[in-house]
């Protein structure tokens, strides 16, 4: 296609089939590559989150956690499959996310980029706040966008 893929975006139920496979596409994309072993112990606490997932018919092709934290939210565990990048995927994930935000009346989103994913994030309109720091064993930083 001209335009690429068609991608269904739609937030989803924890526990669900879709979710399932989110698990498995965060393992794929954001784990594996750390040499990090899959868990599933921790995934009850994303219980209480809000699920977004990217559809290319029945394939899973991205995902992403929203986490409410106080007057903000807070994007994690995005992930897009390696086939799908660069097709606007996580852009329209993260709009997507935004919308729901000020739809909650959250003042900003929040989240914790690795420094691959920082251009990004930053061609979105999102800023560094801080100093760089480690997490899951490689380099991150915080970013915010607030809504005005």
């Amino acid at each position: 296609m001209e335009n690429g893929p068609h991608i269904e975006l739609a937030f989803i139920e924890w526990g669900s089939m879709k979710y399932i496979q989110s698990l498995a596409l965060r393992h794929d994309v954001l784990r594996k590559p750390l040499g990090m072993i899959f868990d599933p112990a921790i995934f009850p606490e994303e219980k209480g989150d809000i699920h977004l997932v990217a559809n290319h018919g029945d394939w899973l092709v991205g995902c992403m956690i929203l986490t409410e934290a106080g007057n903000d939210l807070k994007m994690r565990q995005v992930a897009v499959a390696n086939k799908y990048r660069r097709n606007k995927v996580g852009a329209r994930m993260v709009a997507l996310a935004e919308a729901k935000a000020i739809e909650m009346g959250k003042q900003k989103m929040v989240l914790h980029a690795r420094d691959s994913a920082l251009d990004f994030y930053l061609s979105l309109g999102y800023y560094i706040v801080g100093d760089q720091f480690e997490e899951v064993g490689i380099p991150h930083h915080r970013m915010e966008k607030a809504f005005v």
